[in-house]
């Protein structure tokens, strides 16, 4: 996959693209539905299929506001890779992209820069200075420049639209399983395994303590899958400020099911399955290590029964 960085190095594409635009933030089945038409088109018309994203997120430089992704720009990255995107371009979103009028970014980005022929957008879809732009609006400038122009409808589910902001929503309060969901595969955060205080390996529970960039981490604790290369480990995984212990700063920690390795700096992943509780204070650490003992039944009761749907 080519992935190219800024606006201001582009020049024009060699040959002509399908292009799909959106921050798809979270890769979510609504994003899934966009590209996968992406794909199609561009292999019906022997066309680059090509997405156009933004970083950061274009309401962190026109509101103001503090939107917290989904998903790292190298998580998007290798999720875009998976889905067989061809090349990303990824742009960022300043002060004077923001200004172009929606006719200065159909002329100047889509055809001279990215050169396309065919363009794949969300049905709600804005664009140019003050989002003027919408999809009847690329329609008619597609039309006069014999570009495509195709909308995707919303992905509903359960009587829910699929969206981004849903899907953070959700993730900030705990709620996985809804994620996961909407996501069409489980919630994952990634980092490095750092120092931390050795206090689980001291309660019998040795923890790894994981350093991530991710913007959102669920509070609580939670039955995960800790991937480390290609190995898959059931986890318990406490995200929280261990109040116990009176801690102040946040804390990311996974217990790795009959695990007995050093991984100190190495890369992991946690998939999110399902919530156990809320994270909370105890008298002593004795009753926190018997609710520990208590979340990791849980957790073994949970892999247990999927192992035996998978046999069914």
């Amino acid at each position: 996959m080519i992935i190219l960085k800024g606006l201001n190095q582009l020049h024009g594409f060699p040959g002509p693209t399908a292009v799909a635009i959106g921050n798809f933030d979270g890769l979510h089945l609504g994003h899934q539905a966009i590209l996968r038409l992406l794909v199609e088109r561009a292999a019906a018309s022997h066309l680059l299929s090509l997405v156009l994203t933004f970083s950061p997120h274009p309401e962190k430089i026109l509101g103001g506001e503090k939107v917290l992704m989904i998903q790292t720009l190298a998580q998007r990255l290798a999720g875009l890779r998976r889905l067989g995107i061809e090349a990303v371009l990824v742009a960022s979103f300043d002060r004077a992209l923001s200004r172009m009028t929606s006719r200065e970014f159909f002329e100047d980005i889509l055809l001279s820069r990215l050169r396309a022929k065919e363009i794949i957008i969300g049905q709600d879809f804005r664009f140019g200075r003050n989002r003027q732009g919408n999809v009847e609006e690329l329609r008619r400038l597609g039309a006069d420049r014999d570009v495509g122009v195709h909308p995707v409808p919303p992905v509903q589910v359960g009587g829910k639209t699929v969206s981004s902001s849903l899907i953070r929503s959700l993730l900030e309060g705990g709620d996985v399983e809804e994620a996961r969901r909407l996501l069409g595969r489980p919630y994952e955060i990634e980092g490095k395994v750092g120092p931390g205080s050795a206090r689980g390996k001291s309660l019998g529970f040795p923890t790894a303590n994981i350093l991530t960039k991710n913007e959102i981490t669920p509070p609580g604790v939670f039955v995960t899958e800790a991937v480390l290369g290609k190995e898959i480990f059931p986890s318990v995984t406490n995200i929280g400020f261990r109040p116990t212990f009176n801690q102040d700063f946040l804390q990311v920690e996974a217990f790795l099911f009959d695990f007995q390795r050093s991984i100190y700096g190495q890369r992991i992943r946690l998939r999110f399955l399902r919530k156990i509780r809320d994270e909370k204070k105890f008298a002593t650490p004795e009753l926190l290590v018997n609710q520990i003992r208590q979340d990791v039944e849980v957790a073994r009761e949970y892999f247990e029964n999927q192992g035996q749907r998978m046999r069914s």
